[in-house]
């Protein structure tokens, strides 16, 4: 038995349809007023120099990439109209934006408190997950921020599964598909990374974490693109089979 289970959200313990369909067009219709209505929250400042930072970062590689002013702190108007259309270019991208998903993440958390959104998971996760935390930890990896991913098990359908969830681990730990990343997160659970079975839907990220010493399931759930190609991994279509 593993000592730990880390998860994927997207494609593994929730549909990727909720993910593309619900979550990512609830941000985007309420990207322009969140951003006016708390420009002066900081946090909200906080992600918004890290999304110059990023910006900065990128276009010193090369990357293409828009170009987001990093000089306008006498005209925070300016600022903020610049902040908004960045974000939603980095939206259309799908770019794993450490900075864009913390903005979401805050967008989604006043969905759920306001009874607007609830969180969406396979029915075989629930019951997995208390299963799984009678003997061992459970902790969740995600390109969503670690906000994020609370509230779309806060606030299941059917219940709270924060109980069953020791940690959670969003890109600030670093990129998916990044071997070092699963070697820190095995480090800060105090686990060996032969101990670690890491679930999820994308063969990059298994590869990242076997490339780490890690164990790993690809996860074969509706919805998902196919994968003619299992490079090695075991395929399941349900947490039943693990």
């Amino acid at each position: 038995m593993p000592a730990l289970y880390l998860l994927d959200i997207e494609g593994t313990t929730s549909p990727i349809s909720f993910v593309y369909n619900v979550l990512f067009p609830y941000a985007r219709e309420r990207m322009s007023d969140y951003i006016l209505h708390h420009s002066d929250d900081p946090a909200l400042q906080a992600d918004l120099r890290l999304l110059a930072q990023e910006n900065a970062i990128d276009r010193a590689s090369g990357a293409p990439i828009i170009y987001f002013p990093q000089s306008l702190s006498q005209d925070p108007a300016k600022a903020l109209e610049a902040s908004i259309s960045y974000l939603l270019w980095l939206m259309n991208q799908d770019r794993k934006s450490t900075a864009l998903k913390s903005v979401q993440g805050k967008i989604w958390a006043e969905g759920y408190e306001q009874g607007e959104l609830y969180g969406e998971a396979f029915p075989d996760v629930p019951p997995a997950l208390e299963r799984w935390h009678r003997t061992t930890q459970v902790a969740i990896y995600s390109s969503g921020s670690v906000e994020a991913q609370r509230y779309i098990f806060a606030y299941a359908r059917g219940g709270d599964l924060t109980p069953f969830i020791d940690a959670y681990f969003d890109t600030r730990t670093g990129p998916k598909v990044e071997s070092e990343s699963y070697c820190k997160i095995a480090e800060a659970m105090n686990t060996d990374s032969a101990d670690v079975l890491f679930i999820s839907d994308s063969i990059k990220e298994l590869g990242a974490a076997r490339d780490a010493g890690l164990n790993t399931l690809l996860c074969l759930r509706p919805g998902n693109p196919a994968i003619p190609d299992h490079h090695g991994h075991r395929a399941i279509s349900s947490f039943d089979e693990v």
